[in-house]
């Protein structure tokens, strides 16, 4: 680690994503944030109700930690679609493209997603120089959001035989149980989709496997993936999470940052 990174930021790296180097990244945790309340500890969002202020310091601790430009780093407004961007420059304040994946082959140009439960996934190809992350809600990952960021990575150079994926701090099944109608637009687009459900506490509900289902969608686009294995609602020390909060009755929460950047 460089000795100018900020030392209090402990963000999930033990499962790595590029065994010949080249590569940067880590999923963040709360740990190392200036943030209060509800957002207390290293809130990334933009679209939170947080101090701005305190968002801000945030992302130039972790751009910190990447030895990046704090103004390098880049993230979508993501609306839970299968859409990806290609990036080959930072992106202007307050021009954040509506998608939920981006990809680059530029080194020194970071790249993020945020979460609060869905499945952040970073994607390297580092012998071609090329990376991608995603944000992989339910919604984004049925669409095919993963399935395009490999073909984004692909059009740039990337192997798909080479490109290795790391499905970070997500919600876990245990803790994720939907109503019939959730379940329904799985099977109705691949019965096969079945084995991502278990029995829920509450009749005719069931508890899905978002991590599982990333996972089996990377593996049928032809990528070695990983997962990190952290449940964001389970772990509220480290973790924010929207369905805790949810649950709780508050009225906002805090995103962790996942990012990813070529050296």
């Amino acid at each position: 680690m460089n000795e100018h990174r900020p030392p209090d930021l402990q963000p999930v790296t033990d499962v790595d994503l590029s065994a010949s180097g080249g590569v940067r990244h880590g999923f963040f945790t709360r740990a190392g944030g200036v943030s209060e309340g509800l957002y207390a500890g290293l809130n990334t969002g933009l679209g939170s109700d947080d101090d701005p202020a305190s968002v801000a310091e945030n992302r130039r601790r972790i751009a910190g930690w990447l030895d990046a430009d704090p103004g390098a780093l880049g993230g979508c407004h993501q609306i839970h679609s299968a859409d990806v961007v290609t990036i080959d420059r930072p992106i202007p304040a307050g021009e954040r493209p509506k998608a939920d994946a981006l990809v680059t082959a530029t080194p020194g140009l970071p790249i993020s997603v945020l979460t609060a439960d869905c499945a952040p996934v970073l994607f390297a190809d580092a012998d071609g120089g090329v990376i991608g992350a995603a944000h992989a809600g339910w919604k984004g990952a049925l669409a095919g959001v993963l399935d395009n960021t490999v073909a984004a990575m692909e059009a740039l150079g990337a192997g798909r035989d080479r490109i290795r994926a790391v499905v970070g701090p997500t919600i876990s099944q245990a803790s994720y149980e939907v109503g019939p109608e959730f379940r329904d637009r799985f099977l109705d687009a691949d019965p096969g989709n079945d084995r991502f459900f278990a029995p829920g506490d509450r009749a005719g509900h069931h508890r899905f496997d978002l991590v599982g289902y990333c996972l089996a969608r990377l593996s049928a686009a032809g990528v070695i993936a990983a997962a990190s294995g952290q449940c964001t609602y389970a772990d509220e020390a480290r973790f924010f999470s929207y369905r805790r909060a949810t649950h709780r009755g508050e009225p906002d929460y805090g995103r962790q940052m996942s990012a990813i950047m070529l050296v």
